[in-house]
Protein backbone atom coordinates (compact mmCIF):
# COMPACT_ATOMS: atom_id res chain seq x y z
CA UNK A 1 0.00 0.00 0.00
CA UNK A 2 1.24 3.49 -0.85
CA UNK A 3 2.37 5.86 1.87
CA UNK A 4 -0.24 8.30 3.12
CA UNK A 5 0.32 11.33 5.29
CA UNK A 6 -2.22 13.14 7.46
CA UNK A 7 -2.05 16.95 7.53
CA UNK A 8 -1.58 18.54 10.94
CA UNK A 9 -4.15 20.60 12.82
CA UNK A 10 -2.04 23.74 12.20
CA UNK A 11 -2.03 23.07 8.46
CA UNK A 12 -5.82 22.62 8.51
CA UNK A 13 -6.24 25.90 10.42
CA UNK A 14 -4.02 27.78 7.95
CA UNK A 15 -5.96 26.34 4.99
CA UNK A 16 -9.29 27.35 6.55
CA UNK A 17 -7.97 30.85 7.18
CA UNK A 18 -6.75 31.05 3.59
CA UNK A 19 -10.17 30.03 2.28
CA UNK A 20 -11.86 32.71 4.41
CA UNK A 21 -9.43 35.41 3.31
CA UNK A 22 -9.76 34.39 -0.34
CA UNK A 23 -13.52 34.69 -0.09
CA UNK A 24 -13.34 38.04 1.73
CA UNK A 25 -10.79 39.67 -0.60
CA UNK A 26 -11.47 37.80 -3.85
CA UNK A 27 -7.79 37.13 -4.49
CA UNK A 28 -5.07 34.59 -3.81
CA UNK A 29 -4.61 31.05 -5.03
CA UNK A 30 -5.81 29.04 -7.97
CA UNK A 31 -8.37 26.28 -8.26
CA UNK A 32 -5.54 23.85 -7.47
CA UNK A 33 -4.75 25.82 -4.30
CA UNK A 34 -8.40 25.88 -3.28
CA UNK A 35 -8.65 22.11 -3.82
CA UNK A 36 -5.50 21.60 -1.73
CA UNK A 37 -6.92 23.85 1.00
CA UNK A 38 -10.12 21.82 1.12
CA UNK A 39 -8.07 18.61 1.47
CA UNK A 40 -5.97 20.12 4.24
CA UNK A 41 -8.94 21.66 6.05
CA UNK A 42 -10.63 18.26 6.11
CA UNK A 43 -7.30 16.64 7.12
CA UNK A 44 -7.68 14.13 4.29
CA UNK A 45 -4.75 11.72 3.97
CA UNK A 46 -2.33 12.83 1.26
CA UNK A 47 -0.15 10.64 -0.93
CA UNK A 48 3.49 10.95 -1.92
CA UNK A 49 2.56 12.89 -5.08
CA UNK A 50 0.67 15.41 -2.93
CA UNK A 51 3.72 15.82 -0.67
CA UNK A 52 5.96 16.37 -3.71
CA UNK A 53 3.50 18.90 -5.12
CA UNK A 54 3.38 20.80 -1.83
CA UNK A 55 7.17 20.76 -1.49
CA UNK A 56 7.48 22.15 -5.01
CA UNK A 57 4.82 24.80 -4.42
CA UNK A 58 6.58 26.16 -1.35
CA UNK A 59 9.98 26.14 -3.08
CA UNK A 60 8.57 28.14 -6.02
CA UNK A 61 6.54 30.59 -3.97
CA UNK A 62 8.86 31.58 -1.12
CA UNK A 63 9.60 34.71 -3.21
CA UNK A 64 5.96 35.76 -2.77
CA UNK A 65 6.86 36.91 0.75
CA UNK A 66 8.70 39.86 -0.85
CA UNK A 67 5.46 41.50 -1.95
CA UNK A 68 5.15 45.20 -2.66
CA UNK A 69 1.35 45.29 -2.86
CA UNK A 70 -0.82 44.55 0.13
CA UNK A 71 0.92 42.91 3.07
CA UNK A 72 2.23 39.47 3.89
CA UNK A 73 0.60 38.24 7.08
CA UNK A 74 -1.92 41.08 7.30
CA UNK A 75 -5.50 39.86 7.69
CA UNK A 76 -6.94 43.32 6.92
CA UNK A 77 -5.12 43.75 3.58
CA UNK A 78 -3.45 40.42 2.76
CA UNK A 79 -1.37 39.90 -0.33
CA UNK A 80 -2.58 37.34 -2.86
CA UNK A 81 0.63 35.40 -2.22
CA UNK A 82 -0.06 35.25 1.51
CA UNK A 83 -3.56 33.93 0.91
CA UNK A 84 -2.25 31.32 -1.53
CA UNK A 85 0.47 30.31 0.95
CA UNK A 86 -2.20 29.72 3.59
CA UNK A 87 -4.24 27.64 1.15
CA UNK A 88 -1.28 25.25 0.94
CA UNK A 89 -1.05 24.98 4.74
CA UNK A 90 1.02 28.06 5.56
CA UNK A 91 4.37 27.86 7.30
CA UNK A 92 3.26 24.68 9.07
CA UNK A 93 2.51 23.16 5.67
CA UNK A 94 5.93 24.11 4.34
CA UNK A 95 7.73 22.58 7.33
CA UNK A 96 5.59 19.44 7.09
CA UNK A 97 5.96 19.05 3.31
CA UNK A 98 9.72 19.59 3.47
CA UNK A 99 10.04 16.98 6.23
CA UNK A 100 7.85 14.40 4.48
CA UNK A 101 9.59 15.03 1.13
CA UNK A 102 12.99 14.48 2.75
CA UNK A 103 11.77 11.21 4.28
CA UNK A 104 10.39 10.07 0.92
CA UNK A 105 13.69 10.86 -0.81
CA UNK A 106 15.65 9.02 1.89
CA UNK A 107 13.37 5.99 1.54
CA UNK A 108 13.74 6.13 -2.23
CA UNK A 109 17.54 6.13 -1.93
CA UNK A 110 17.48 3.31 0.61
CA UNK A 111 15.27 1.16 -1.62
CA UNK A 112 17.19 2.06 -4.76
CA UNK A 113 14.16 3.49 -6.56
Amino acid sequence: MADTFTPTVKMAAAAKKGLKLREAFNRGGTDVGVNRANQLAAREPLGADDVKSMHSYFARHAVDKDTHTHEWGNDKDPSAGYIAWLLWGGDAGKTWADSKHKALEKSKEKNGK
